[in-house]
């Protein structure tokens, strides 16, 4: 046995599966999860001391690129001057001000611990605010994992191939309706039957959670004009996309693209937390001074705004300026044509798909038109991805291990790091080709 063996072993004995978090489990990919002990700049290092050029970046949060010592010396500075008070900190109002100088719609920002957390309040906002009990979300979209929002969530129910979740009680859940993404008439048809009882709408930014699928061009104004016309509210889930897509999230590259499009509430966090744990509910003043101690809507937390976890964030958004949004692009372009054309060398039917930085390949004869949504996402040939998966990982590159995330790049993947990764790519897609249902 190898010591991730044995270290996968002796976490199944005391921990739900091994993990964590169900993704970390390999259940898509198979084989055994890699434990990791240290990582620095675009490498991650595994218990049995073997280096690879990362492509998870903690699920984003690694935007300047592992322990970068800025941010580790943010956090040792905090640290020394306490690791909790549960009280007010100047730095907490720092974070929230660099956020409203990326997103100036977010008017007031209040910070939390997690993005569940975020959504889960955002959620109670938005009932609070409209007196109204149902929310629509679309199929594929994962706002964490609060009662309710488990249906067709994509990201690790997608892996595990689950529907939802045990333990949510079923008139919780019949107050969300799931609708397909991308699907303006079937959007129109449930704001036709139930418009007079929806709170909200939420959205992610950016499709992130079944691999890579933005908004159609327009759909986001469509949105925003649709919950405006029934007194609704838009909520978009920036966790994943927000200062990680672009300087000012996803919201940033519509803004570029022609669509400024102002929704009333949005969840931000990973990037905010540089690493640690926080996260971030902002919006028009006017509903966010809805939250208590000024209105009827209560949230609280012991740890939310933690000094330790904000100063990683503060310098986190600091350091990233648009130089490091320029080599992140450039790194995503480099990677995502690199593998690309690798597969098509191949023989290998597939799609990338691209949000700002982010990107994601979906692999098969059934997405090759593109992915639109949920229900296209889940025809893709995932026993090519993980035959691709595991190769990259022998060749020493540590992909998300599942074909329903997105690959992230960090400012850190210097031309030694990339030279890496596209040396081990046609490998990868000639054992993505044997393994392909296509062949």
């Amino acid at each position: 046995m190898t010591r991730n063996d044995e270290l996968f072993d002796r976490a199944r004995a005391v921990i739900p599966g091994g993990v964590n978090s169900p993704v970390r489990a390999f259940g898509s990919v198979g084989g055994t999860p890699r434990f990791y002990v240290s990582a620095t700049g675009p490498y991650v290092t595994d218990a049995e001391g073997r280096d690879y050029v990362d492509l998870v970046a903690s699920w984003g949060p690694a935007l300047v690129g592992h322990a970068h010592p800025e941010v580790i010396d943010a956090v040792v500075d905090a640290a020394r001057r306490g690791l909790s008070f549960g009280a007010s900190t100047p730095a907490e109002t720092e974070l929230a001000v660099e956020i409203r100088r990326r997103v100036p719609i977010a008017e007031k920002i209040r910070l939390v611990s997690t993005g569940t957390e975020a959504t889960m309040t955002a959620i109670r906002l938005a009932r609070g605010a409209t007196g109204r009990d149902l929310l629509v979300k679309f199929s594929g979209h994962y706002h964490g994992h609060s009662d309710g929002l488990l249906a067709q969530a994509g990201s690790g129910l997608a892996t595990l191939a689950l529907p939802g979740s045990a333990g949510v009680p079923a008139p919780i859940a019949a107050q969300t309706l799931v609708v397909p993404y991308n699907d303006r008439a079937a959007l129109e048809a449930v704001f036709a039957e139930h418009g007079a009882n929806i709170a909200a709408v939420i959205t992610e930014a950016a499709g992130a959670n079944m691999g890579v699928v933005p908004p159609a061009p327009g759909f986001t104004t469509f949105l925003r004009e649709l919950t405006n016309r029934h007194g609704a509210l838009l909520i978009s889930d920036e966790v994943l996309t927000g200062f990680r897509s672009g300087p000012s999230g996803y919201w940033g590259v519509l803004r570029e693209a022609g669509e400024d499009v102002a929704p009333d509430l949005l969840t931000f966090g990973k990037v905010v937390g540089g690493g640690l744990p926080v996260a971030a509910l902002a919006g028009r003043a006017e509903i966010m001074d809805l939250l208590a101690p000024l209105g009827p809507v209560y949230q609280a937390g012991t740890l939310s705004g933690n000094p330790v976890a904000v100063a990683a964030g503060l310098a986190t958004l600091r350091l990233a300026d648009s130089d490091v949004y320029a080599r992140i692009s450039r790194a995503a372009d480099t990677v995502s044509v690199a593998a690309s054309a690798a597969l098509d060398a191949a023989g290998v039917p597939h799609v990338v798909q691209r949000a700002g930085t982010l990107f994601s390949v979906f692999f098969g004869s059934a997405v090759v038109a593109g992915v639109p949504d949920y229900e296209t996402a889940t025809r893709q040939d995932a026993g090519a991805y993980a035959a691709f998966f595991h190769a990259m990982l022998e060749a020493g590159v540590s992909l998300p291990p599942s074909a329903f995330e997105a690959w992230f790049l960090t400012a850190a993947h210097d031309d030694v790091a990339l030279g890496r990764i596209l040396e081990a790519l046609p490998g990868a897609a000639r054992a993505a080709a044997a393994a392909s249902a296509d062949a």
